[in-house]
């Protein structure tokens, strides 16, 4: 982009360097999806957390207490900005026994025990480990409280009380239908019919109130609808907050506290972490992408939730954790800072100290029958679709069944014995069939190859005829040392007897087969992208020149014979597709000579995806110019003309030879076919120095020297040249094609991509790290906000700060100390 020449003035103003810390003091600054997002969730934690408070049997204002606490302390100091945390209903079953065992006193201690825990677990770092356990145990632990839960609230919506167990639940189901309070079921009857319908309400207007959570109409619905009727059904009763109860000490067996605090830690941490991950993942699924939102750090949040059940347990609330529900509204609403998660734990305190008399009209059917259905919830098909689909459902009704009947630990307990056992049979299975087919003997290996299959294989493999063509088709995803081993030595001694061996996956797709030691293919230095000399694979290297250019010719054979018998099976059909239809490359790419550039390895092409022109210094030279080579200019015409290719990349790289033979040379140098050609480099040079020009920098550091400058600028230069070109400026004007500049840092394996493009207008010169991301959109994204190009975009055309780019004015003589005097003053000039 052409920038004016900034006015000479006095008092130069001070740059600052992009990573510097701002002038004066922070200001706190608040989004407006924030505040949206925070309504959103309060709206829905509110009723949710009287009625997770009600299942318990804790005192109501328990309930707010741990969604505040959650809000604002977990918010604050947790790992995961846009995880929302609260009583949980997975905690239901535990808080309620803890209950009845020990009393609400004693339950808030363990409360705090359990958050000092979490603290502990921080500090060691253990919160990756959460994530081992199968998600099959995970999710049916979770049915099983979500079981257990529906069934005690079934009993409340039927007017009733719940009995101390999911077996006694059961059993006395049948009586209290028979006893059922009529009122106490319309009004539980009303809330589950809302719950169920509001979120499938049809047409535009269904849209619009869909926005207001499903759980708040439905409490408010049944509480209105149970004032204007004049319902006798019990109703929120919240008392003076002068008389809430506070822990107490310990009070009971110490071994059975000890198995409480243990059964909170182990809840409330791994369905904190899991929801976090569960978060990242809605975040980065967002139409955003999630830019501006960290991901979660697990051992932070760990910490944070331990703080925060420090602080509920000791003002007297329920335990704390990671709640989805609520997070998945918070991202879904935009969020996108933790300011609407510390926001909805403010409205929470307002709510509890102002909205006390609104709360006791509340019926208490209809917070059961919303923690019933929530209950219902978390037994969730999708999740049992999917440890069908990979063979764990035995893990996942084990786990569910011991957590209904029996209790939290020992059901978690006995779905890990049973996941160890499946796994154990997993890996000890192998099958292992023969068939014959076309003449040829195929032999089938279905499961895990460990020392235990060894026997059964080798007894199958030798049964083979000898000499005969065989096929090993191996079905599993491992292979230990014995089994490889076994096969190996097979596979040498078949072949010696005149047979053939190929290995193949599951779908068929040729293996490398397992050949002997000696073979220097097998070497892990002989990679398709390691240069020849590194083939040596234990032999000894060349010390003559004349053994050097004899080993010269045999790595070209050898590499040629490599490709014929490795790569050309796998690509001879695509090959053979291509020779009947003809070229149709997407992209023009123009980059230089040099041997370190692999343009098939650097772009992760194929044939058929690149029309390659390569030459000394990626040059371009300008349309009409003498240059006794059209070479360059037949290759744009046939691209854009004749192959239509949609868009043309320059590439350029570091430490480029042709660029340093610019800044080197002198006009007294001999009229060489090389500094024939490198005038076509000419303007690059002029570019480097202009004032009229921005400086071609990478982004977020200043070039390296001279050489890197001009590598850049280089790229820049030679896309202008692309645009004086007919062909390609009546396509740029049609809108059919697109250019691109990159740049290669060789000793970073690293590309930078040309941002802030605009094919009619220039270029912004700012190349951006192209990250590693499959998705092409997100591939440059994660640019900080304080990086140069950033600090700079909008600021007044002329302006000092445009007219480097922000690079610091005493920085220049780093940047430029090699280069030749003349160019040097220009450069300072500008």
């Amino acid at each position: 982009m052409t920038l004016c020449t900034p006015a000479r003035t006095t008092n130069r103003p001070r740059i600052q360097r992009p990573h510097s810390p701002p002038d004066g003091p922070r200001r706190f600054r608040l989004a407006g999806a924030d505040v949206s997002a925070s309504v959103a969730v309060f709206l829905i934690a509110l009723p949710l957390s009287l009625g997770i408070a009600l299942a318990t049997g804790a005192p109501l204002q328990a309930g707010l207490v741990a969604a505040a606490v959650g809000g604002l302390v977990a918010g604050r100091f947790g790992g995961a900005p846009l995880q929302v945390s609260g009583p949980a209903a997975g905690l239901t079953v535990v808080t309620a026994e803890l209950i009845q065992k020990y009393g609400w006193r004693t339950t808030c201690a363990i409360t705090v025990l359990a958050g000092l825990t979490q603290l502990a677990l921080s500090a060691l770092r253990v919160a990756r480990s959460a994530l081992a356990v199968s998600p099959a145990i995970v999710h049916g632990m979770l049915a099983g409280i979500g079981v257990t839960i529906a069934l005690a609230q079934l009993h409340i919506v039927l007017g009733g009380t719940p009995q101390s167990s999911a077996v006694d639940n059961v059993l006395g189901l049948p009586a209290q239908l028979a006893r059922a309070h009529p009122e106490a079921l319309a009004i539980s009857a009303l809330t589950v019919a809302v719950l169920l319908c509001w979120p499938r309400l049809p047409g535009r207007a269904g849209r619009l109130v869909r926005k207001v959570p499903a759980a708040l109409v439905a409490v408010a619905g049944a509480t209105a609808a149970a004032a204007f009727a004049g319902l006798a059904v019990p109703r929120v009763d919240l008392p003076s907050w002068s008389s809430h109860a506070l822990p107490g000490l310990p009070e009971g067996p110490a071994l059975g506290i000890a198995a409480g605090v243990l059964t909170i830690t182990l809840v409330t941490s791994v369905q904190s972490l899991l929801s976090a991950v569960a978060v990242d993942k809605l975040v980065a699924a967002r139409g955003d992408g999630g830019q501006g939102v960290p991901r979660s750090r697990l051992d932070r949040e760990l910490a944070g939730q331990g703080a925060a059940n420090m602080v509920s347990g000791a003002l007297g609330g329920l335990p704390v954790a990671g709640v989805a529900v609520r997070s998945v509204a918070n991202v879904s609403a935009g969020a996108v800072s933790r300011a609407s998660t510390m926001l909805h734990g403010l409205w929470i305190v307002l709510a509890a100290l102002l909205l006390v008399p609104v709360l006791d009209l509340i019926p208490l059917p209809a917070l059961a029958a919303l923690v019933m259905v929530v209950g219902i919830q978390m037994v969730n098909i999708t999740h049992i679709r999917t440890v069908t689909r990979h063979r764990e459902v035995v893990v996942y009704a084990v786990t569910l069944a011991g957590v209904v009947l029996v209790g939290i630990l020992e059901g978690v307990a006995l779905g890990i014995a049973v996941a160890i056992a499946v796994a154990l049979h997993r890996l000890a299975r192998t099958r292992i069939t023969r068939e014959e087919r076309d003449g040829r003997q195929l032999l089938h290996v279905r499961g895990q190859l460990t020392f235990l299959a060894v026997p059964r294989l080798s007894r199958a493999l030798h049964q083979l005829p000898r000499g005969s063509d065989v096929v090993v088709e191996l079905d599993g995803s491992f292979m230990d040392h014995a089994a490889y081993e076994a096969l190996s030595d097979w596979t040498a001694g078949h072949l010696a007897h005149g047979g053939t061996v190929e290995t193949t996956g599951p779908s068929g797709a040729r293996i490398t087969e397992p050949t002997p030691v000696a073979d220097s293919a097998a070497h892990p230095c002989c990679r398709p992208w390691t240069p020849w000399h590194n083939h040596q694979c234990g032999e000894k290297p060349a010390e003559t020149r004349h053994e050097t250019r004899q080993a010269t010719g045999l790595h070209l054979a050898s590499g040629i014979g490599k490709f014929q018998r490795n790569t050309a099976p796998l690509v001879r059909d695509e090959l053979a597709r291509l020779a009947r239809e003809g070229q149709r490359p997407s992209q023009l790419f123009l980059t230089c000579s040099d041997s370190r550039l692999v343009t098939s390895m650097i772009t992760s092409s194929g044939p058929g995806d690149l029309f390659t022109v390569r030459n000394v210094g990626n040059l371009v030279p300008l349309p009409g110019e003498e240059s006794g080579d059209d070479s360059v200019a037949a290759a744009i015409e046939y691209a854009v003309e004749v192959l239509r290719v949609e868009s043309i990349t320059v590439c350029g790289h570091s430490g480029c030879g042709a660029m340093q033979a610019l800044l080197g040379g002198s006009p007294d140098d001999p009229p060489t076919p090389l500094r024939r050609w490198l005038r076509h480099g000419r303007p690059s040079l002029e570019r480097m120095a202009s004032r009229r020009h921005a400086w071609a920098r990478i982004a977020g550091r200043l070039p390296a020297d001279a050489v890197e400058q001009l590598c850049l600028t280089n790229v820049v230069q030679q896309l202008e040249h692309l645009r004086a070109y007919e062909p390609v400026a009546r396509r740029l004007a049609e809108g059919t094609l697109t250019l691109h500049g990159v740049y290669f840092h060789v000793g970073e394996a690293q590309a930078y991509l040309l941002s802030g493009t605009d094919e009619v207008h220039g270029y912004d010169d700012v190349f951006t790290r192209v990250l590693p991301t499959d998705s092409p959109e997100t591939a440059t994204r994660g640019v900080p906000a304080d990086s140069p190009e950033t600090a700079t975009r909008g600021a007044p055309v002329g302006s000092s700060v445009t007219a480097t780019r922000g690079v610091p004015a005493d920085s220049l003589e780093e940047v430029t100390r090699d280069m030749p005097m003349d160019r040097l003053e220009a450069v300072r000039a500008s």
